[in-house]
C-alpha cells in the first residue's frame, strides 16, 4: 500500500428521480470495480458546483443545474485500505428527465441503474455509501467514535 502525502478533494453527486431513486454507476475493473454515485476530483480554482456540473456531463452526458451541498465525507476507510485520502463534498440534484443518462466513459464505467437508496448494490464505494447515508439520515457529517 502506498501512502500519498496529500488529501484530495472531490465531489459526489447524488442524482435523484421523482420516485426517490438514486442513479448509480458500476465502475470498470481498472477503476476499482464498485458501484457508486457519480463525481470526481475538484480541479484547482474550481467551485464544487462547477466540478459537479462538469463531472456529470463528462460521465453520463446530462446537464445538471444548481447542485446543492448536503454533506461532507472524510473517506478514512479508503485511506486505511489503499493509502489514498479523499474528502468528498456530497451534492444533490434532482434529475429533470430531459436527457437519458448514458455512459460516456466506457473505460471507467460499465453499467448504470436507478436504485432505492436503502438497497445499495454491492460492492459499493465508501465515499458513495457515506453520501447516501448522510442523505438518508439528514446529517451533514458523521465520524466513527
Amino acid at each position: 500500500m502506498s501512502q500519498h502525502t496529500h488529501v484530495v478533494a472531490g465531489v459526489g453527486v447524488l442524482i435523484t428521480n421523482k420516485q426517490g431513486q438514486i442513479l448509480m454507476g458500476k465502475r470498470s475493473s481498472k477503476h476499482a470495480p464498485y458501484w457508486s454515485i457519480f463525481g470526481g476530483h475538484v480541479d484547482p480554482g474550481e467551485s464544487f458546483e462547477d466540478c459537479a456540473i462538469r463531472e456529470i456531463k463528462e460521465e453520463i452526458g446530462i446537464d445538471i443545474q444548481a447542485p446543492t451541498v448536503f454533506g461532507i465525507s472524510n473517506n478514512l476507510q479508503t485511506y486505511q485500505q489503499e493509502g489514498k485520502h479523499t474528502v468528498s463534498i456530497c451534492m444533490h440534484v434532482e434529475y429533470n428527465g430531459e436527457v437519458e443518462p448514458r455512459i460516456m466513459e466506457a473505460d471507467k464505467c460499465e453499467n448504470l441503474m436507478w436504485v432505492s437508496p436503502d438497497k445499495l448494490p454491492e460492492p459499493h464505494f465508501e465515499a458513495s455509501r457515506n453520501a447516501v447515508d448522510l442523505w438518508l439520515t439528514q446529517r451533514f457529517y458523521h465520524h466513527k467514535a
